[in-house]
């Protein structure tokens, strides 16, 4: 009986380890497909086109630092001035869930040494964490709502923001192998908006 007991037990546990092997191999392989889909260069001619209110950008998110973990560096600029980016960040990105995930937003300290440097992503081995600074509050939490589909938002007020007389702002991002959806807004302290997109977020196509 004693033997029947322990080996019951042992058949448990095995089964337990495997179910937990499982598990955390299905989270690396759901950060990896988020990773994935979401690095590449983007454009919003498509919808500029369509709608003139709105400006044809490029935005490009690259792979650095693969042995510390997941890192994009992001490039988001006027088509036409892309020498001279608006937004120079990099975005680490972790999974805190079977099916949740943030992207946490840093800026760096001399972010004009590093425009241009997605052409050869091995730079950024030069670059240490400490030349990097985190945007407390305006990372963005991901849900996974689907194969090869993620979508979340930054906090309601959250991240702070001084552009245009902004006291916060605000993103909306959905996340396909075909579009980036991203709609970020500035709103002032009486939560009158002062900048961004009004009808809608940004379409981001990527290009091939």
């Amino acid at each position: 009986m004693k033997k029947l007991l322990l080996l019951t037990a042992i058949t448990i546990m095995m089964a337990s380890c495997k179910s937990g092997q499982s598990g955390v191999s299905k989270n690396d392989a759901r950060l990896k497909e988020l990773i994935g889909i979401m690095q590449g260069t983007y454009s919003s001619e498509k919808q500029s086109v369509a709608d003139t209110s709105y400006y044809n950008i490029s935005l490009r998110m690259v792979p650095i630092w693969k042995n510390k973990g997941h890192y994009l560096y992001v490039e988001q600029a006027l088509f036409k001035k892309q020498d001279k980016p608006y937004r120079v960040r990099i975005y680490k990105v972790s999974q805190r869930g079977a099916d949740e995930f943030i992207s946490e937003i840093h800026t760096l300290k001399n972010e004009k040494d590093w425009i241009g440097k997605w052409k050869t992503p091995e730079a950024f081995d030069a670059l240490s964490e400490n030349d990097i600074e985190l945007k407390s509050g305006c990372e963005v939490v991901l849900k996974r709502i689907g194969k090869n589909k993620f979508s979340g938002s930054t906090g309601a007020k959250t991240c702070p923001s001084e552009l245009r007389g902004a006291s916060y702002a605000t993103s909306k991002v959905t996340i396909t192998p075909e579009q980036i959806l991203s709609w970020d807004q500035g709103f002032d302290k009486n939560d009158q908006q002062v900048w961004g997109a009004t009808k809608a977020g940004y379409i981001f196509d990527k290009l091939p």
